[in-house]
């Protein structure tokens, strides 16, 4: 009996000594189990001689959060020292300001292990976004938030990324983050996949993602191509805007591509609906049609003689007489009546001449001059015809 109180003793003193010798210091941090939890304040013991306690403001950042949901009775938990003294003889700690300190530890390791985070976008700030990783406020520079081009940042207010951390500055507290290195990485296993994969001839889905003067771009999945302004349609296009628009799905044709440049050549229009196919049954040489000016060159004029089909009149085949300038005889969208010449459907070339058609007119132009004036063809042509024999 005497044995178990002298031990019951000698521990006492030892657990007293021990709070008595052990020092603390603002600004550590150390490990301590909550006492009691009311609703402005947590008990905490840290070992030392007085107890700490943890005010509701230096509990957590989410300064709706109910301190009941926060710790419970029993839990250990790492508390920041703020004051060994906070008037009343207890140790005034935070918890908010040690999770603070260990996050940055964390950010530390998810940077060093080149691992990847989910945050989501809270606001649209000037030169960017920026978004809470437990309760640290982290930065995404406008040019990190995609790897592709973004219209509007506004849409990503809401929207939860997958990022990693490409700048950390713990003793600023400064986070940068970045989704637009995944998506590179990402894309550029697309990429490959699609390069090996491309055979010319056939026939791919993609999106418009852009129109340019010279044509619409196309992304693939991963990887873009263009589509000529040739290449849009069979009838002549001026803008690409007239047949596509950017976000606008597209089935096209690979026409030839070159992985060392990175470029790939698309087509839109189909050859099912080429009006050059049947040509030669409806155009024949010496015909005499009517056709419409869609362009003026120094050498000539191109006629379209119905969508997509087009013929050249040489400058020495709009008139009789010598013109310096194709414009001072012809204008963009005149109707004009053309005589057909060669047909190269081959090379899809058809001449045509103003000239030759106005010379085929010319007489029934004329006896049609003089039937309305009530001269019939025996006047006109008079001893001609008797000496003719059927």
């Amino acid at each position: 009996m005497t044995t178990d109180i002298k031990e019951e003793v000698t521990m006492k003193d030892a657990m007293e000594n021990t709070a008595e010798t052990m020092v603390i210091n603002s600004g550590d941090v150390v490990l301590g189990t909550v006492l009691s939890v009311s609703e402005e304040e947590v008990l905490v013991n840290i070992g030392y001689m007085t107890d700490g306690v943890i005010t509701k403001e230096e509990l957590s950042n989410d300064k709706e959060a109910n301190i009941a949901d926060v710790v419970k009775v029993g839990d250990q938990i790492s508390v920041y020292i703020m004051k060994v003294n906070n008037g009343e003889g207890n140790v005034l700690l935070s918890k908010k300001r040690a999770d603070g300190l260990k996050i940055w530890d964390e950010f530390q390791e998810i940077l060093d292990a080149n691992k990847t985070l989910e945050v989501t976008v809270s606001d649209i700030v000037k030169g960017g976004a920026t978004a809470y990783i437990e309760g640290v406020r982290a930065f995404i520079p406008a040019s990190q938030i995609s790897d592709s081009y973004i219209e509007n940042l506004e849409d990503y207010k809401g929207k939860t990324l997958v990022v990693k951390i490409i700048e950390l500055d713990k003793e600023n507290k400064n986070i940068v983050l970045s989704r637009r290195v995944i998506e590179k990485e990402e894309n550029a296993v697309k990429r490959d996949q699609i390069w090996n994969e491309l055979k010319k001839g056939e026939k791919r889905k993609g999106v418009v993602t852009r129109l340019a003067k010279f044509g619409a771009f196309v992304d693939l999945g991963g990887i873009d191509g263009l589509i000529h302004v040739s290449q849009l349609s069979w009838k002549r296009v001026q803008e690409p805007s007239e047949v596509v628009s950017v976000g606008e799905e597209v089935e096209v044709t690979v026409l030839d591509f070159d992985k060392e440049k990175g470029r790939i050549s698309l087509g839109l229009k189909s050859e099912q609906g080429n009006p050059w196919n049947n040509i030669t049954s409806n155009y024949k040489p010496g015909a005499i049609v009517e056709g419409t000016v869609v362009k003026l060159m120094d050498f000539g004029a191109f006629v379209q003689l119905e969508s997509g089909v087009e013929g050249l009149v040489h400058l020495s085949e709009i008139s009789e007489e010598r013109i310096a300038k194709v414009s001072d005889v012809l204008k963009v969208g005149e109707v004009v009546k053309v005589k057909i010449g060669e047909i190269n459907e081959k090379d899809r070339r058809i001449s045509l001449s103003i000239r030759e058609a106005a010379r085929g007119n010319e007489d029934f132009s004329d006896y049609k001059q003089e039937e309305e004036s009530g001269l019939t063809l025996g006047d006109i042509l008079g001893d001609k015809l008797k000496n003719y024999k059927f």
